[in-house]
C-alpha cells in the first residue's frame, strides 16, 4: 500500500482555530488586533497563474474572506484593487505591504460604500487605475446579533440593508457597463441562506435578497458575455465576528454546529472565488455555492 500524502489533511482539523477566547471589538473590527489572527493566506496560499492578466475589484479587501480573495487573486496574477472603511486602514497596509513585497499590484481605495455616491464613483476608480476591470467581488457586509428580532432597530435594519443589498446593487450597475465579455462578477451571500438563524434575523433575510440579486442579474448579464455567482460562506473566523456578528457569549463556540465542527479559516474559502473568477468556470452561472463546512440542515 503506497504510504498517504503527507500534504493531506484531516478536514475536521481547527487549522490554528483551536479555541476562541472571548474579545469584541468596535465595528468594523481589526484582524490585525484579533486573537488568533486569522489566516487569509499570507503563508498558506500559492498561485499557478489562473488569472493572469485579469483586473479584479473586491469590497471588504483588507481583513477575513475578502482579504483572502485578494491575496489569492494577486498571486494567480491578477491586479487587484481593494475597497475598505477609514478605520481599517491597518489591515488595509498590511496587505499592500505583503503583495507589494511579492511584486504583485494592489491598489487601496478607501471609502464608505454605503454611501451611493462613494459606491458608483469606487467602480470607475478601480477600472481607471486598474486599466480595466473584469472580475469585481462583492464582498463587504455587516453583521448584527441580536437576542431578539424585536430589538432591531428601523436605522439598522436600513444600514444593514444598504451595505449588504443597495451598494452591491449600485455597483453592479456601473461595472455592467463598463466589463468585457467574459467578465465575472461574485457575490458573497451567507450560510445564513440556507439555514437562517434565529439570532441575525434581519442578516438571513438580505442574504435571501443577495441571491435573488445575483440570480436574475446573472439572466440579464450573459446577454452581454458577464458570469455572475454567488458564493455562501459558512462560519468563519474574520473581524465580523467579533465587532457584533456574534453575541459575546457564542464566541468560543463558533463554527461547532456544522459537520466540521468547527470555523473557516479565510483561506480556506478563497479558492472557490479564484475557481468563479477563472476560465475554469467559463459554463458557470446563475449558481450559488455554499463553502459551510457540510452545514446541518442544508
Amino acid at each position: 500500500m503506497e504510504k498517504a500524502n503527507s500534504n493531506l489533511k484531516d478536514p475536521r482539523d481547527k487549522r490554528g482555530l483551536e479555541e476562541f477566547p472571548i474579545q469584541m471589538q468596535d465595528a468594523p473590527g481589526v484582524q490585525a488586533e484579533m486573537n488568533p489572527v486569522p489566516d487569509s493566506g499570507e503563508k498558506t496560499y500559492g498561485g499557478c497563474g489562473r488569472l493572469k492578466g485579469r483586473k479584479a475589484l473586491i469590497t471588504g479587501g483588507d481583513s477575513g474572506i475578502g482579504r483572502a480573495i485578494a491575496i489569492a487573486y494577486a498571486r494567480e496574477g491578477a491586479k487587484v484593487a481593494i475597497n475598505y472603511l477609514p478605520e481599517e486602514q491597518k489591515d488595509a497596509e498590511s496587505l499592500a505591504g505583503l503583495l507589494t513585497k511579492e511584486g504583485n499590484e494592489i491598489i487601496l481605495l478607501e471609502g464608505d460604500i454605503s454611501q451611493e455616491d462613494i459606491a458608483r464613483k469606487t467602480v470607475h476608480e478601480a477600472a481607471k487605475r486598474l486599466g480595466g476591470l473584469d472580475i469585481l467581488v462583492l464582498n463587504a457586509g455587516v453583521q448584527k446579533a441580536h437576542k431578539s428580532f424585536t430589538e432591531v432597530s428601523t436605522e439598522l435594519l436600513l444600514h444593514t440593508f444598504t451595505v449588504n443589498v443597495f451598494s452591491p446593487f449600485w455597483m453592479a450597475q456601473e461595472a455592467s457597463q463598463i466589463m468585457p465579455k467574459g467578465s465575472s462578477i461574485i457575490f458573497t451571500s451567507s450560510s445564513e441562506y440556507y439555514k437562517p438563524a434565529v439570532k441575525l434575523t434581519e442578516y438571513a433575510a438580505l442574504k435571501f435578497a443577495v441571491v435573488g440579486l445575483s440570480r436574475a442579474l446573472a439572466k440579464e448579464l450573459i446577454e452581454k458575455g458577464i458570469r455572475v455567482n454567488t458564493v455562501c460562506p459558512g462560519s468563519a473566523w474574520t473581524p465580523l465576528e467579533i465587532s457584533g456578528g456574534l453575541m459575546k457569549e457564542d464566541i468560543p463556540d463558533h463554527g461547532s454546529v456544522n459537520l466540521m465542527q468547527r470555523a473557516a479559516q479565510p483561506y480556506e474559502i478563497a479558492g472557490i472565488y479564484v475557481f468563479l473568477a477563472s476560465e475554469e468556470a467559463s459554463f458557470v452561472t446563475c449558481e450559488t455555492y455554499g463553502v459551510c463546512g457540510g452545514m446541518e440542515g442544508v
